[in-house]
């Protein structure tokens, strides 16, 4: 009984392993992405700590329960625990932080546009320190973030490629990035001459100080405005929102293999505790003869 608990902790834990392989490349493939255009690469540390410590956590419990390390197995449900509690505590984080925040629908556009005032707590105060910001908005434009928008459509006398109409680009389905950072925002009246030049008229709106913050020259745009902070905020939300929902999916297996190991080790303990070195069972429940 105690070679099956053995087995069964040693294969657990090897799943476990298997486990930490796409978590862990997952984190180094965000880590590595050369144009990461929404300037979030804290969030691959998550993932690589967490795959990491899955992966050492499920070396130990396999070594332990190959070779009979009873303080090695010890070791590893104490760390085993703690790696559920943080990981617990992350995605109650996660979701506390990205409670708040979302787009609001314009008339006649098909994007959504954001505003800093429907975010709060912990990520606005983040993304709106000075500093902090500066080394996002500096992110942006050395990964490009608005130079892919260009779209072009075939003039259909000619076929030679012209860029698309007001109407077509309103239709378009543009990341809170490219709609916050990108254009102004649809309430300034700015009249659309491309993406990212914009021409203002008679009624452009003076009460908003993100319409006086647009420039047309290509290193400034919106990158000062605060609806780019909306809009990187609005991305924040959604990729620590899928974070979380992978990290969920990894809580509940490691909850299992953590309830699985500790039921296979007590019941291996037990059964080592039962069967004294050199005494079988039939020895020891056998009564002697003779007293004295």
């Amino acid at each position: 009984m105690m070679r099956g608990s053995n087995t069964l902790i040693g294969a657990v834990n090897f799943l476990t392993f298997l486990i930490s392989i796409p978590i862990l490349a997952g984190g180094i493939w965000l880590s590595s992405k050369a144009n990461s255009t929404d300037c979030l690469r804290f969030l691959q540390w998550p993932l690589i700590i967490i795959g990491v410590a899955i992966m050492v956590i499920s070396l130990m419990g396999f070594a332990g329960a190959c070779y009979r390390l009873a303080w090695l197995l010890q070791l590893y449900l104490f760390a085993m625990f703690f790696v559920v509690a943080a990981l617990l505590g992350f995605v109650v984080f996660a979701f506390a932080v990205t409670d708040h925040g979302h787009g609001q629908v314009v008339m006649n556009r098909a994007f959504l546009e954001y505003q800093l005032s429907d975010y709060s707590g912990w990520l606005k105060d983040r993304v709106s320190d000075p500093m902090y910001w500066a080394k996002i908005s500096s992110c942006l434009r050395e990964g490009h973030a608005c130079s892919r928008m260009a779209r072009y459509a075939r003039d259909p006398t000619t076929g030679v490629p012209v860029p698309e109409s007001p109407d077509m680009f309103y239709r378009r389905n543009l990341s809170p990035i490219e709609s916050g950072c990108c254009k102004p925002p649809t309430s300034c009246g700015f009249t659309y001459a491309n993406e990212t030049f914009w021409t203002s008229g008679p009624g452009m709106a003076v009460n908003d100080m993100d319409c006086t913050r647009w420039n047309n020259d290509q290193q400034l745009l919106c990158y000062q405005c605060d609806s780019c902070r909306a809009g990187v905020l609005a991305s924040i939300r959604h990729s620590w929102r899928k974070v979380s929902v992978i990290n969920i999916v990894v809580l509940i297996i490691l909850i299992i293999v953590y309830v699985v190991g500790c039921a296979a080790f007590r019941n291996a303990r037990r059964t080592y505790n039962d069967e004294p070195y050199g005494e079988n069972r039939m020895t020891k429940s056998r009564p002697s003869r003779f007293h004295f």
